[in-house]
């Protein structure tokens, strides 16, 4: 407990999810949390759960990758609690799978816009006050980023940008003592990769699995671990790392996980309370303004 004690962390896309488990979690090891996620999102009820364990959090709701409100996002931070020292970018959305000759130009542009562009505008506008108190950024890689991902080489094309531009800012930003990484998850128990909640198939969520050694999806609470250990002091040594959290996936050939053992297939139960797991950004409606869709 206590890892994060009087740190001041932002959580983008922090109200489903994977992002959830990362509030919860960091509020529970003494962090201050902005969460932040669109309108659609259950932010609020995010940070009234993680008052109500004694933790302490506040609600920032926009769309982050436009540039006035990631500006605005770390000015209500620093306004709130008197500075920033971590800066999650865990924002992003998985709309569509089809094959590239087949993916709609507008979830090309969505990808690029929540995705890209938000990770971009919000490192922008943290440096400066992570400079002032040698903070960390962590990102939200991908094994999709890579290897590639079938049917959907676009989402992991922008993980690889994450990658990239993550190391980029990791070498130019250490002098000022800015440490920044990457969380590579792989399946996650989340919205994403069920065929009822995401753009996943049934056969999609067959091949995730039986792809990984470990033979399951990971949960939010094994990403939000992971997450934790970078954030914190005990990570003072690690920059510019893409942090493999993926049941083996990047490591394995073929259909392994058929071969895992019962036991060894069953999820954790983790100590966090998550509700919003199977929430999520899954198709486009999230995050336009609501007049569009108005009749």
């Amino acid at each position: 407990m206590n890892r994060l004690k009087d740190k001041v962390a932002i959580v983008t896309g922090g109200g489903t999810g994977i992002g959830e488990a990362i509030c919860k979690k960091f509020a529970r090891e003494g962090a201050k949390v902005i969460v932040s996620g669109f309108p659609e999102d259950p932010v609020h009820d995010v940070v009234r759960e993680i008052m109500t364990e004694g933790g302490d959090a506040s609600p920032f709701i926009a769309d982050i990758s436009v540039e006035d409100n990631a500006m605005r996002c770390v000015e209500f931070a620093v306004n709130t609690y008197g500075k920033l020292d971590i800066l999650i970018n865990n924002a992003g959305v998985f709309p569509v799978m089809a094959e590239i000759q087949n993916y709609p130009i507008d979830a090309f542009e969505y990808l690029i816009k929540n995705n890209i562009r938000s990770a971009f505008l919000m490192t922008r506008y943290a440096i400066p006050e992570l400079k002032k108190t040698k903070g960390c950024i962590v990102s939200a890689g991908s094994e999709s980023g890579k290897l590639g991902l079938g049917e959907n080489s676009v989402y992991g094309g922008t993980k690889g940008w994450m990658h990239a531009f993550t190391r980029g800012v990791a070498v130019e930003q250490a002098k000022y003592g800015i440490r920044a990484n990457c969380v590579c998850p792989g399946a996650i128990d989340t919205a994403w990769t069920h065929k009822e909640t995401g753009p996943m198939k049934a056969k999609h969520e067959q091949m995730i699995i039986a792809g990984t050694p470990m033979g399951r999806r990971g949960t939010p609470e094994e990403i939000a671990n992971a997450y934790l250990f970078l954030a914190s002091d005990e990570a003072s040594y690690v920059t510019g790392a893409l942090f493999s959290v993926d049941g083996g996936i990047t490591i394995s050939k073929g259909p392994v996980g058929k071969e895992a053992e019962s036991e060894v297939t069953e999820e954790p139960k983790g100590e966090l309370n998550l509700h919003h797991s199977m929430d999520g950004a899954t198709n486009m409606l999230r995050g336009v303004p609501r007049e569009v869709h108005q009749p």
